[in-house]
């Protein structure tokens, strides 16, 4: 098999697209988007923390990249429509979205859980989802195709007690990815999750150290994972390599599920 020689390296793979990512001020998203970039693309960020999204977004830049960065709560329908909006007038258009944003919350028995904490969790990791994909679908349909990764997690597929909220929204980002990918297939859109087992981020770096401890004997590769591994897969994902992968979940947990 030979490939094009017009194919695009991965150096500039996506030279021209627009990618929309949530999350984006620190761990897995901000490393998504530090990658995409160098491999050419344009990025508009997008973090609760606004301040966080425009530090990435001035590291790009000092980089030669392109960034601009906006404050959206993935959970307000109405901000996130807002944002995606300005984000693809600022292109002429939106091409690529990885949809990060997410939380955790206390370990806590089903039958004891706070219900706003489980309004909040299901509302920013799944809602907050679908939200996303809902204002940024469009912008793809009239840009004749894109490609989104939403992330999803172990806990998309197992469970651990007293995590209900948290595994019921990671269960439904699944759901929702593959439905999504049917429902626009043949409308040159891909929709991709990727299921990370436990990333080095700034909420696992404050756990206590037994607590890290026993973070890392739940993985077979005996550490955790580095957001810029994740990074990398979602990177595929996007990318033209990948174009006949739709509505699947992608696993990135050095081998926690295979147990």
């Amino acid at each position: 098999m030979t490939v094009s020689s017009s194919a695009p390296s991965a150096a500039n793979e996506f030279n021209g697209r627009l990618a929309f990512i949530t999350g984006a001020g620190s761990g897995i998203g901000a490393a998504t988007a530090r990658l995409l970039a160098r491999r050419g693309a344009s990025l508009a960020l997008a973090d609760i923390d606004e301040a966080a999204a425009h530090t990435v977004a001035g590291e790009i830049a000092q980089e030669g990249g392109r960034a601009i960065a906006f404050r959206v709560d993935v959970g307000d329908p109405r901000s996130v429509e807002d944002a995606v909006a300005r984000a693809a007038a600022s292109h002429g258009g939106l091409d690529l979205a990885v949809n990060a944003a997410g939380i955790t919350g206390a370990l806590t028995p089903c039958g004891d859980y706070d219900l706003d904490a489980w309004h909040r969790i299901v509302n920013i990791n799944l809602a907050g989802v679908f939200f996303c994909m809902r204002f940024q679908i469009p912008q793809m349909v009239r840009r004749g195709g894109g490609a989104i990764v939403n992330l999803s997690s172990i806990m998309g597929s197992n469970a651990m007690a007293g995590t209900v909220a948290y595994t019921a929204s990671k269960h439904g980002v699944e759901g929702a990815t593959k439905a999504a990918a049917l429902d626009y297939a043949d409308k040159g859109i891909r929709v991709n999750a990727v299921a990370p087992g436990y990333v080095d981020t700034p909420l696992i770096a404050r756990r206590k150290a037994e607590a890290h401890e026993r973070m890392v004997a739940l993985h077979p590769m005996g550490r955790i994972a580095q957001p810029g591994e994740i990074a990398q897969l979602i990177a595929f994902l996007l990318s033209p390599q990948a174009a006949f992968i739709t509505g699947s979940v992608h696993m990135a947990d050095g081998g926690y599920s295979a147990r």
